[in-house]
């Protein structure tokens, strides 16, 4: 006896009802009672699922992100990344809306594949600014969009974004600089589909030196062939050289100002500095960020 096997539907194809089902949100006799009032009442099984109360309206919103293949994570008891990635828990939030604007600008004066452009620095003059914060999200926001994406954390000074993603930092690019480990440091993050991060991995006592290898070029030139947008978060320009060599390797950059803190002056040379050198900086942000964010 042969026994035939159903093709696996795609993830568009498949019902709310199903990947709801899926992710222990409901019951089967849960569904069956949501589409008896959904036939009774002529509505949309979402409608009739929340006039049950049985679901509510963010459940929904995210078995419709599920189904289109628009990543992002609930809120809840288990979080895999800090509530600091806003576009990861609040994707349609008015703050994460603005971050996606600044998306849609940098793809209009930068990120361009077959030109090579797929590489982008985040930098600042100084400390508390949130780097951190605004590379973490980009880069979560451009895999939402369905670019494959490559966050590195390249300020070996003082790391943030294994905390932010919360991995290990046992390797990263300070070994696989030192040649102590090699591409494994890179992590793909399983709830983030096609986000992966190099964290910074332990502190080195020379971290000048080691952008300034070879092996950090060889390494940039080697990922723009698996991923479409590489974003590198960069120690503050306050306390050393390191972020204008990376943002010399990565050839354009984005300056991150923050309300109230940043001086003018010192965002002024920042820019200007970073154009003499040859650098595109392709925009400009100023970053009101959360209080709890403000660390970088």
């Amino acid at each position: 006896m042969s026994v035939a096997t159903l093709p696996t539907l795609p993830r568009a194809n498949r019902t709310i009802g199903a990947i709801l089902m899926d992710a222990g949100l409901l019951s089967a006799d849960d569904a069956e009672q949501i589409v008896r009032m959904q036939r009774q009442n002529n509505l949309r099984f979402g409608e009739a699922a929340v006039k049950l109360g049985l679901l509510t309206e963010a459940d929904i919103q995210h078995a419709l992100a599920r189904q289109f293949d628009y990543a992002y994570l609930r809120l809840s008891d288990h979080k895999p990344v800090s509530e600091e990635v806003v576009a990861a828990y609040q994707p349609f939030s008015a703050q994460v809306e603005q971050l996606r604007a600044v998306r849609s600008q940098l793809i209009l004066r930068w990120f361009d594949k077959t030109e090579d452009r797929q590489v982008l620095a985040v930098v600042g003059p100084g400390r508390g600014e949130g780097r951190s914060y605004f590379a973490a999200n980009l880069a979560v926001l451009f895999a939402q969009l369905g670019e494959r994406t490559l966050l590195i954390d390249a300020d070996m000074r003082n790391p943030r974004q294994h905390e932010l993603f919360m991995l290990q930092n046992k390797v990263g690019l300070s070994t696989l600089l030192a040649q102590r480990s090699r591409e494994e440091a890179i992590v793909r993050i399983p709830d983030l589909v096609g986000l992966s991060v190099l964290p910074a991995g332990p502190v080195p006592p020379n971290p000048l030196e080691l952008i300034n290898r070879p092996a950090f070029s060889e390494l940039l030139h080697h990922v723009r062939a698996s991923y479409d947008v590489i974003i590198l978060d960069t120690p503050s320009i306050a306390v050393g050289e390191e972020a204008a060599m990376i943002a010399m390797r990565a050839g354009a950059a984005v300056a991150i100002a923050r309300t109230v803190q940043t001086r003018v002056s010192g965002f002024n040379d920042l820019v200007l500095g970073l154009t003499q050198a040859g650098v595109a900086v392709v925009g400009s942000v100023l970053n009101d960020i959360p209080a709890g964010a403000a660390r970088r």
